[in-house]
């Protein structure tokens, strides 16, 4: 036998056995996540913990490309045009506003979003039961709680008269918010203060300028910019001697006084199987929006007692949480 016959044959065996192993490894999938940060971080700790619960480890059977645009609206479409070019399976996406960027910014990627608006009204989806096209998800409420906010943070400080507020006038769904504020308001008789800031940039200086006589507590309304800060309005409303009111359950453990909303961690952990269920062959036409509605009262009692609030009685009872 020639030289060059066992080179070849050699050559031949070593190609084989390659393709051999490559066929035995996993598939490990790529998986994009654009949010605007803050409290969406818990969201993709959800995601994590739900796809190892259905047998997926990160690392093994996928990796996360996460873009955490840090409340730049701006970046987000950036994101989401770089995340499709780098041929990632699919875009997971926090938030409403997020959502409706990464859909006109990409054209082939599929996407699962978790939205805290109406995602039909929102024009992401056709339906609830038939999404159509390339994008399903979960929604939770959200911007529907608006009003029981306010009628919860009024039973809390009963002489409420004034609430801050600040959103994003160019997102549309924090213009929505805002409204359902002003007509919430004005059944409970109270004012919604409204301080319109574009950025992150004109956020801090505008908390900061607070003053007593503007409002008596910080009240949420549905943005995602706004979100991302919400520990920085946290502690410069406690600083001020300000309650603050949000719609994510978690942030009370970080100071906030009181929260009614849903757990962002358990969305996240939700929209795994959507994750999953994609990137092993369905397609996001074929999967109904689930909607998630388990919202939960929390209460800091620590932060109350700094703020020389009492809690009725009657709200601790009914509270899902109370942090001590």
């Amino acid at each position: 036998m020639s030289k060059k016959l066992i080179v070849f044959l050699l050559a031949t065996l070593v190609l084989a056995s390659v393709h051999v192993v490559q066929a035995q490894q996993p598939k490990v999938y790529r998986v994009g996540v654009i949010h605007e940060g803050g409290p969406f971080n818990a969201a993709v700790d959800g995601l994590k913990d739900g796809l190892r619960e259905l047998g997926f480890s990160e690392g093994a059977q996928y990796i996360l490309e996460i873009r955490n645009v840090k409340g730049d609206p701006k970046a987000v479409g950036e994101a989401a045009r770089s995340l499709e070019h780098e041929k990632v399976k699919l875009i997971y996406t926090l938030g409403t506003s997020v959502t409706a960027v990464v859909k006109r910014a990409t054209t082939e990627v599929p996407i699962v979003f978790a939205a805290g608006s109406n995602p039909v009204g929102a024009g992401l989806v056709e339906s609830f039961a038939r999404p159509g096209g390339r994008i399903t998800g979960v929604h939770y409420s959200s911007s529907e709680l608006t009003a029981k906010r306010l009628e919860i943070l009024k039973a809390i400080l009963p002489e409420l008269r004034r609430v801050v507020t600040f959103y994003n006038p160019r997102n549309e769904f924090a213009l929505q918010g805002a409204k359902a504020a002003r007509e919430a308001g004005r059944q409970l008789n109270i004012e919604i203060v409204e301080r319109q800031v574009a950025s992150v940039e004109e956020l801090g200086p505008s908390m900061k300028a607070l003053k007593a006589q503007d409002a008596e507590a910080y009240f949420y309304v549905v943005d995602a910019m706004v979100l991302s800060q919400a520990q920085f309005i946290i502690d410069t409303a406690r600083a001020k001697k300000l309650p603050t009111m949000f719609g994510d359950y978690g942030l009370v453990k970080q100071g906030a006084l009181v929260a009614y909303g849903v757990s962002y961690y358990e969305v996240g952990r939700l929209s795994a199987k959507y994750v999953h269920r994609i990137l092993t062959g369905t397609s996001p036409q074929d999967l109904p929006v689930e909607s998630f509605s388990r919202v939960g009262l929390a209460v800091n009692a620590r932060t109350a007692r700094e703020l020389g609030v009492t809690i009725p009685q009657s709200l601790l009872l009914r509270a899902d949480e109370v942090i001590q």
